[in-house]
């Protein structure tokens, strides 16, 4: 019996340094080759972290194009559970469909429902143009020079067949910053 307990003592320690030393490689690699990635995707501004690219932020006031309707508390994040005939759900979007009316920018799917997560960063190609003419009114820029930053932030399908185009919201509003040279 004490062979046994014996064996099964030394694998464990043997387990426990190699998850160690695993562990300290991945993050070694992950330091090195993807730092900005494995240290969160961090957005500065000078020395100052603004926010992350993997965590969507709550832009108000039209002068900013707007994420989808989530409430971008990480804390909270997660999908709600309504099904398509809740009332919670038509009340919610009914909600958001009235505030993003209110604020010049036409309604899309993407604009006025949740993200899976709660907390997504980004929108469609779609949803970023819906809210071009209200972005640039509250900016006094030209809608040409509007569209043309959404197009240029405008990521493609990865590798021509995985996902969705999608707009950063973060890093489309940072270039409007840096265009209209204001802050969030």
């Amino acid at each position: 019996m004490l062979v046994h307990l014996r064996r099964a003592v030394v694998l464990s320690v043997v387990m426990i340094v190699l998850c160690l030393v695993y562990t300290g490689v991945e993050t070694a690699i992950g330091q090195v080759a993807f730092k900005y990635q494995a240290n969160g995707s961090l957005i500065k501004q000078g020395n100052t972290v603004i926010g992350s690219a993997l965590i969507g932020q709550s832009w108000t006031g039209p002068k900013w194009f707007q994420g989808r309707d989530d409430s971008f508390d990480a804390a909270a994040s997660g999908p709600t559970s309504y099904g398509p005939r809740s009332e919670q759900l038509y009340e919610q979007v009914v909600q958001a469909e009235a505030n993003l009316k209110k604020e010049g920018i036409t309604p899309t799917n993407g604009l006025v429902t949740g993200s899976g997560s709660g907390i997504d960063p980004d929108i469609s190609p779609a949803d970023a143009l819906a809210q071009v003419n209200a972005v640039a009114k509250a900016n006094n820029l030209p809608v040409s020079t509007v569209k043309a930053l959404v197009e240029k932030h405008s990521a493609p399908v990865y590798l021509g067949i995985f996902g969705s185009p999608y707009v950063n919201v973060m890093s489309l509003n940072m270039a409007l910053a840096a265009l209209t040279s204001g802050s969030h």
